[in-house]
């Protein structure tokens, strides 16, 4: 090619009789490529009549490669994976054929096909998070400086005392780092969330949203800072309906051992930390009921942070062994055997009695662990639900 051609210019392409336009940065940016040494001079280039370089391969095939380059993203059910991988080998496109030979290898096996694939660029070290008041109940503490006394709940009537750390879900948070290996590597993403068109990342001791629309595919938007600690646990809430902090707002939170971290993200990328909570033990599971959040330990204690209230309550229950939710219920099966409910949206109305409604639904008779659960709310039952005639247990 010219010497004169310039970074920025627009290259024209000949691909078996069929023209495409993109830019230099475009064909090049995967380096040592097959275009990268066209457009280098290190391959001799043949060029047709209008000037266009000439590529004597199927057209048909360079198109999702071009696309590819473009966008780093790969739709493989609208592809043949095998011939694409040719081309993308002939092109000399690596990103591309490791992506293709995942296709492959999952296609083959008894795992299910790909729904999904795409390229989400590494995050910027975010700056580190100034430190602020921690929650437990009706106790603060700054940072992470000393023990948290736990806030005085009372027991419902109907749940028994707490019988001590057994549990089979049990695993201390010594062990789980020791497990994880490098994961201690800022770089390293080490949990994926999802819900509705909406992923939360989180590397070693931050967190990153982002956002799928149609029209421009996945948006980056929202970075939280960075903190002093492991996160352990994610839970992400892309559609907030009717909760105080307005209908457009998401939610993201983390854990690290006992501490957990609330952001709220607003339309614009926007983020503003709601709280720290204190779970006073390891906190092993943290989802979204609802608006609310939940976290949750073997040990037999369980936290609840609601969108109405504001309000973090930590309430002790027996050792659970799983867990499950159905519409508003979170839904314990736990090591003595029984099943326990607790509808969230009736946590505003305990707040004075500074206690959560927990409930047992069913005792196993030889009283073994509850070591697996899964709850399904027909829609006869949801209608009912809020009387507490009907249930049904599967």
């Amino acid at each position: 090619m010219s010497s004169t051609v310039r970074s920025g210019d627009i290259i024209h392409l000949n691909v078996g009789g069929k023209r495409f336009s993109t830019s230099r940065q475009t064909l090049t940016w995967v380096p040592d490529s097959f275009f990268s040494s066209l457009l280098s001079g290190r391959i001799s280039t043949l060029k047709d009549d209008d000037g266009a370089i000439f590529i004597d391969r199927d057209p048909s095939l360079f198109a999702p490669i071009l696309n590819f380059l473009r966008s780093k993203e790969l739709y493989p059910r609208s592809i043949n994976v095998h011939m694409l991988m040719h081309e993308a080998e002939f092109y000399g496109i690596t990103p591309l054929v490791r992506k293709l030979q995942l296709c492959d290898e999952l296609d083959r096996s008894s795992c299910g096909n790909v729904l999904f694939n795409g390229y989400l660029p590494p995050a910027v070290y975010p700056a580190k998070r100034r430190n602020r008041h921690s929650v437990a109940g009706s106790q603060f503490m700054t940072g992470r400086a000393g023990p948290v006394e736990r806030a005085p709940v009372r027991r419902s009537n109907t749940m028994p005392p707490n019988l001590g750390n057994s549990g089979l879900l049990g695993r201390t948070a010594a062990e789980e780092r020791t497990s994880a290996g490098g994961s201690s590597d800022p770089g390293l993403v080490r949990i994926i969330c999802g819900h509705h068109n909406w992923i939360a990342v989180a590397y070693a001791q931050f967190v990153v949203c982002y956002r799928m629309k149609e029209s421009t595919g996945w948006q980056q938007v929202f970075t939280s800072p960075r903190l002093d600690c492991m996160i352990d646990r994610v839970a992400l809430n892309a559609k907030v309906m009717g909760g105080s902090l307005g209908d457009n707002d998401k939610m993201v939170a983390v854990a690290s051992v006992t501490e957990i971290i609330l952001w709220s993200i607003c339309p614009d990328g926007n983020g503003k930390e709601i709280g720290v909570f204190s779970l006073n033990v390891p906190a092993e599971a943290l989802f979204f009921v609802g608006n609310q959040l939940i976290a949750t330990s073997h040990t037999g204690k369980v936290g609840v942070w609601n969108a109405v209230t504001k309000h973090w309550q930590n309430q002790d229950v027996v050792p659970i062994s799983s867990y499950d939710t159905a519409g508003s219920f979170l839904i314990l099966g736990c090591n003595n055997g029984s099943i326990y409910y607790i509808d969230v949206q009736k946590f505003p109305l305990r707040m004075k009695d500074n206690d959560l409604l927990v409930t047992e639904l069913y005792r196993d008779p030889t009283e073994d662990a509850i070591t697996a659960l899964s709850v399904y709310l027909t829609p006869k039952t949801s209608k009912m639900k809020h009387t507490g005639t009907h249930w049904d247990i599967l």
